[in-house]
């Protein structure tokens, strides 16, 4: 599989090593020295393609779609911070029959933790007395506060939760990336909490979603990926 690059920092650096190693090859990187360029520039230096992964920033996202659109190239999007534009993309996407994956967080850790705490607020919700919260904590570098993954945590508690409970971020540091969902009643707490160790899980995970989306068309979330393999 070839595989474009957007963004080299960190976590592009990472999934080439890791794609790589896997046997997949890197037909593309992308840089911040095209951070210039308009969404058919960047379409021709993504053609040829089989696959795109992105990992930028949030104000490039709709410009790196419109330039997998014009390239013909499915695209995984692993920044976060662009809700706000979701439906103008999603519709961006099917209306050009497209093919995107997003998610907010590509940890297979995280998305197996999103299940159980999806089968956890179903229990509690059935004993009022017990309050849910989040946290989550992260280094001082990361902008977007609360993150992605603490966003998703919170609609999946409300589908069974309806009464308000509290979501709080923390930046500092190096702290590596954490989240706990919480029940609190008066005689007990009960705490979940998912701790991330390195980067890796999320880079495993951008190249399995990047596996998947290929042949495919379609906008969808990380988590229908897990479930499809959960289900096998």
């Amino acid at each position: 599989m070839k595989i474009a690059l957007i963004g080299y920092g960190a976590m592009g650096k990472l999934i080439e090593r890791l794609a790589v190693e896997k046997g997949h090859e890197i037909a593309a990187v992308i840089d911040d020295s095209v951070a210039g360029l308009s969404a058919e520039e960047l379409g021709e230096k993504l053609k040829g393609a089989d696959v795109a992964i992105d990992f930028t920033v949030a104000s490039a996202v709709r410009r790196n779609v419109e330039a997998c659109v014009v390239a013909g190239v499915p695209l995984v999007e692993g920044t976060t911070g662009w809700h706000d534009e979701r439906h103008e993309i999603e519709h961006l996407v099917r209306e050009s029959i497209g093919a995107m994956v997003f998610g907010a967080n590509f940890s297979i850790g995280v998305n197996l933790f999103y299940r159980i705490t999806n089968f956890a607020a179903e229990l509690f919700a059935k004993f009022p007395e017990y309050e849910a919260f989040i946290e989550e904590q992260h280094h001082s570098r990361k902008k977007d506060a609360p993150s992605g993954t603490a966003l998703k945590l919170k609609d999946i508690v409300a589908e069974h939760i309806s009464s308000d409970f509290s979501v709080s971020a923390t930046r500092a540091g190096n702290i590596p990336g954490t989240h706990r969902v919480g029940f609190d009643g008066p005689a007990d707490q009960i705490l979940l909490e998912h701790t991330a160790r390195s980067r890796e899980g999320f880079a495993f995970g951008a190249i399995m979603a990047a596996e998947w989306i290929v042949g495919k068309t379609g906008f969808f979330e990380f988590t229908e990926v897990v479930g499809e393999i959960i289900g096998k």
